[in-house]
C-alpha cells in the first residue's frame, strides 16, 4: 500500500474473499489527469487495472483502489459535456416523479450531482433539491445557478445533518456513483439514514452485460471500481435491509440499468423486471469466467487489428491524430498502446484544450487543428459519439480526410 492506492481482499458487495482475476488491462495513469504545460515535468504514475470476479455472488470489480480525494476533489468532467445526457436527465426526472408521485416540496437529494443537470428538472417540478458532490469548483459553480450543492463526500454524519435540518428525502438519486465508491456498505447506510420510510433510491449503473456485448472495455478504469449486474446487486440490497423493486434498461453509457430500491417490505410491489433480468444473466453466463475469457480475446483481436492498420497507414507517410480527450480515451490509448501513432489529440471541450494527456503527455488541441495542420486520418477515440463528431466535421471528409472508428469493430470513413 502507498499514499494513493491500496488493494482490498474482499468483495465489495458480499464480503467474500473468493476473488479471481478475470481480465488484466495495462496499468494506467489516472485517466482524467490531463495536465497543463507547467506540470509536464511531474511523472504521473501508472496503477493496476485488473478486473476480479467474486466466486460467491458474481460481482465484477477492481480491487486496487486509488484515494478518492485524488480522483474527485479537482474533477473537471461535466454532465452537460456529454452529448444527450441532459435530455436523458430531463426524461429521467419526469419518469421518476410519475412513478413515485411524491408530494410537492418533497426533498430530492442527488449524490454525485455534478453540475446539477438532473436536480434542475426536479426543481422545475416543485421539488426541494440538494446536490452533494466533492468536486469543489463544480459544486460552487452549480450553487451560482441556483442548485444548492454541498461540496463534500456523502457520509452517515452528513446524512444525519441533512435530515435534521431539512427532513427525510423521498427520492435519493445516485447515478453512475455505485460504480465509483469503494465502501458501498457505508454509502448505503448513509442513504438509509436520510431516506423517508416511503421513499426510494434511484440509481443508474452501466451494465456489465452491455459492456461485454458492446465491447465497451474502455469503461474499465480506476474511477470505475464496480461493473454491476442485477443478481449481485439484488443480493447486496437484501443484505442491507433494502429491496430492488424495478429494473429499467437505458441506453446511456452504451447500455445501463436504472434501479429503483426501497426499504424491505416497503409500500411498492417488486416488478417482474427484476426476476427477468436475473434470468437473462444466468442464460448469458454473465457471472462465469468463460464470459471474461471470450471478452479478453475480443479486446486483444480489436487491438491487433487497429494497431496493424495504423502501422500500415503511418508507413505510407500519412499523418494521424485522435479525436477525444477524456478518461475513456486515456483507457483506450493506454491499453492499445496507441501513443506512437498520434501527433496530437483534439477535443471539443475547451477546458481540455491546451492540456496534455495523462502519462503520455500528448497535446490536446481544438478540432480546428485537423484542418490547419492538414491531417490525413483521425481516429475517433470517443467512438460512442462517432456519428455526431463526423456530422460536425463533414468538411474533413470533403477535403479527402478519413475518420477511423476503432470499436466495436474498426471502420474507415
Amino acid at each position: 500500500m502507498n499514499e494513493l492506492i491500496y488493494r482490498r481482499d474482499t468483495c465489495r458487495l458480499c464480503g467474500s474473499r473468493n476473488l479471481e482475476l478475470v481480465l488484466k488491462l495495462k496499468p494506467s495513469p489516472i485517466g482524467d489527469a490531463y495536465v497543463p504545460a507547467e506540470k509536464l515535468h511531474i511523472v504521473q504514475k501508472s496503477y493496476p487495472v485488473d478486473l476480479f470476479l467474486c466466486d460467491e455472488c458474481g460481482h465484477a470489480q477492481l480491487i486496487d483502489v486509488i484515494d478518492p480525494k485524488i480522483l474527485y476533489t479537482d474533477y473537471i468532467y461535466l454532465t452537460s459535456s456529454s452529448l444527450g445526457l441532459v435530455e436523458h436527465f430531463k426524461k429521467y426526472a419526469e419518469e421518476a416523479l410519475n412513478e413515485i408521485n411524491p408530494p410537492k416540496g418533497a426533498l430530492v437529494v442527488d449524490i454525485g450531482s455534478n453540475d446539477g443537470s438532473l436536480l434542475s428538472f426536479f426543481k422545475m417540478k416543485g421539488m426541494r433539491v440538494l446536490g452533494i458532490d466533492p468536486a469543489r469548483q463544480i459544486a460552487l459553480d452549480t450553487i451560482k445557478i441556483g442548485i444548492e450543492t454541498l461540496p463534500e463526500f456523502f457520509t452517515l454524519e452528513l446524512a444525519k445533518k441533512i435530515k435534521k435540518e431539512r427532513g427525510s428525502a423521498m427520492i435519493v438519486t445516485a447515478n453512475n456513483v455505485l460504480s465509483n465508491v469503494d465502501d458501498l456498505n457505508s454509502l448505503i447506510l448513509a442513504i438509509r439514514g436520510l431516506l423517508d420510510s416511503r421513499g426510494v433510491i434511484i440509481c443508474e449503473v452501466f451494465y456489465l452485460a452491455d459492456l461485454i456485448q458492446n465491447m465497451v472495455f474502455d469503461y474499465i478504469y480506476h474511477e470505475h471500481l464496480d461493473y454491476h449486474s442485477v443478481k449481485p446487486l439484488n443480493n447486496f440490497f437484501k443484505l442491507n435491509g433494502l429491496e430492488l423493486i424495478n429494473i429499467k434498461p437505458i441506453p446511456t453509457k452504451c447500455g445501463s440499468l436504472r434501479c429503483t430500491v426501497q426499504f424491505a417490505n416497503g409500500p411498492r410491489m417488486i416488478s417482474e423486471s427484476v426476476k427477468k433480468q436475473i434470468a437473462f444473466e444466468e442464460n448469458f453466463g454473465l457471472h462465469s469466467k468463460k464470459a471474461f475469457r471470450e471478452f479478453n480475446d475480443k479486446i486483444t483481436n480489436a487491438k491487433n487489428e487497429l494497431v496493424g492498420f495504423l502501422r500500415k497507414i503511418k508507413s505510407e507517410g500519412k499523418t494521424v491524430v485522435a479525436y477525444g480527450a477524456s478518461v475513456t480515451c486515456t483507457a483506450l490509448i493506454n491499453h492499445f498502446e496507441l501513443d506512437e501513432f498520434f501527433d496530437f489529440l483534439v477535443d471539443d471541450n475547451q477546458q481540455r484544450q491546451g492540456l496534455y494527456s495523462p502519462g503520455l503527455h500528448l497535446p490536446v488541441l481544438s478540432p480546428q487543428a485537423i484542418y490547419d495542420k492538414k491531417v490525413d486520418c483521425v481516429v475517433i477515440l470517443a467512438w460512442r459519439y462517432a456519428e455526431p463528431i463526423i456530422n460536425k466535421n463533414k468538411k474533413f471528409l470533403e477535403i479527402g480526410g478519413h475518420f477511423i472508428v476503432p470499436l466495436p469493430k474498426i471502420r474507415v470513413i
